[in-house]
Formats: structure tokens, C-alpha cells, sequence
């Protein structure tokens, strides 16, 4: 007996594709977390024009650079109250044009999410963008911003082994680093301005809390002021909602 395979137009093919690239671009997109300042600027203010200006700039630096950073009215010479200071980073395994994608989708929001701050970080799954009312580039900032932690696997001895491997291996990234042993897989990385030493001391303690704070979790991130770790059991994404 013989059984007929569904026929696709080319129409429908190509529908079917661009809805499968889409949900590509949503979850690269995906919102992660965002911290807003409690302090607002007025509307119409000379800093508001250096947020706009900031912003711009980001955009238009993301379609040729992964990271970068900026200092807009901060002139010793005039008052400093309109001063910003802001960068953006993309995830080291991005091409650039996801990249850019994705730092476009983050500015969209930041001004929507936390309107008239005088600061803010909104992370996305692949980009941050982050800007104060003060200079803080290179300065070691280790607060914890965000931290998700999945289902517990209490009982897998080979898992928690294949786990302390890539979180051992993921504090010897120098920025961005990828890891895998057996089906565990995990990632870290440092903010474009952080030193050395530090991302050093950042991976670590981030790594601290993943695994203080989440346990026994199949998969979790933990999302520091200037690096973030995150690991997950190979699949686990594949077959798990997001939250």
C-alpha cells in the first residue's frame, strides 16, 4: 500500500522558510533582562539629545563593528549634567548582520522599557546595549542582573560531571568563549571593557552562582554587570518552552 507525501507549493515552500528564518531572528532576539535607573531626565533636555545621538550611533556602528563604545557630552569644560556614557556588544559566534539585527531590536525597546532613565541595560539572547549618566567603562562591577534556572536533574552523575568541565573551561575565556564536553554545552563572556584580570574574577564568580544558585538545573544562566555564563544539557532548548 502506498502513501502520498504531502505536496508544497513553491509559495508555501517559501512560506514555510521564512516563517523557520523568523523564528530564528525572534529567539536570537529574545529578551532577556533589562535594569532601569530610578533617576529620570526631563524631555527636551540637552541630555535627551545625547541619548537620541547615542542611540544612532550604536545603531550605525553595529552594521560594521561587534562592539563598541561612546562618551557624548562629557566636556569638562561645560556642565557635565548632560553627560552619557553607552556601548553595545554582540555574542562572539554572531555575524555581523545578526548582529546588527539584533542591536537594532535592543534600542527599539530601551527607550520603551525603561523610559527617561538616566540608565539602563536591556540584554537580549545575542546583544546587550547599556548606557549611564556616568563613566563606568573598565570599572569592576560583578552585581548580579538576571539569572534563569531550569528543572533539576538531581540524580545525573555524569551530567554534573560533564557540567563542572565546561564551567571550568568556560572561566579561562579571554571574552568569549564556547564549551562542550559529552551533551553538556555552555558559553561565557566579558564585556568589551573589561581587562583581563577582571574577566578573569567576573567568570568566576559568575560560575559561583550558577552553580550556588541554580543547583542542580538541567540548564541556567546567570547574567553579571559585566560577563555572563550559561550552560545547558545538548537539546535542551530544542525541546523546552522559553520562559
Amino acid at each position: 500500500m502506498s502513501t502520498s507525501l504531502p505536496q508544497y507549493s513553491s509559495s508555501r515552500l517559501y512560506s514555510l522558510l521564512f516563517l523557520f528564518f523568523r523564528l530564528l531572528q525572534v529567539k536570537a532576539n529574545m529578551f532577556m533582562y533589562a535594569g532601569c535607573s530610578q533617576e529620570k531626565f526631563q524631555p527636551n533636555s540637552p541630555f535627551e539629545t545625547n541619548f537620541n545621538s547615542l542611540l544612532s550611533s550604536i545603531v550605525t556602528s553595529s552594521s560594521h563593528d561587534m562592539y563598541n563604545i561612546f562618551a557624548l557630552g562629557n566636556d569638562t569644560s561645560i556642565s557635565t549634567d548632560s553627560a552619557i556614557y553607552g556601548l553595545y556588544q554582540c555574542r562572539g559566534d554572531q555575524k555581523l548582520i545578526d548582529c546588527s539585527k539584533c542591536i537594532k531590536s535592543a534600542v527599539s525597546q530601551v527607550g520603551l522599557v525603561c523610559p527617561y532613565a538616566y540608565g539602563a541595560s536591556l540584554q537580549l539572547d545575542t546583544c546587550l546595549v547599556r548606557y549611564e549618566h556616568f563613566n563606568f567603562f573598565g570599572k569592576l562591577d560583578t552585581s548580579l542582573r538576571f539569572r534563569k534556572c531550569s528543572r533539576s536533574v538531581s540524580n545525573d552523575v555524569e551530567f554534573f560531571r560533564r557540567r563542572d568541565d565546561v564551567l571550568a573551561d568556560l572561566q579561562r575565556a579571554a571574552g568569549f568563549r564556547v564549551s562542550t564536553s559529552g551533551l553538556v554545552e555552555g558559553l561565557a563572556q566579558c564585556s568589551g571593557d573589561t581587562s583581563a584580570s577582571d574577566c578573569a574574577y567576573c567568570l568566576s564568580d559568575a560560575v559561583g552562582k550558577l552553580k550556588s544558585l541554580c543547583g542542580s538545573a538541567e540548564a541556567a544562566d546567570v547574567f553579571l554587570a559585566q560577563c555572563y555564563a550559561r550552560y545547558w544539557a545538548s537539546g535542551y532548548y530544542d525541546s523546552s518552552p522559553s520562559t
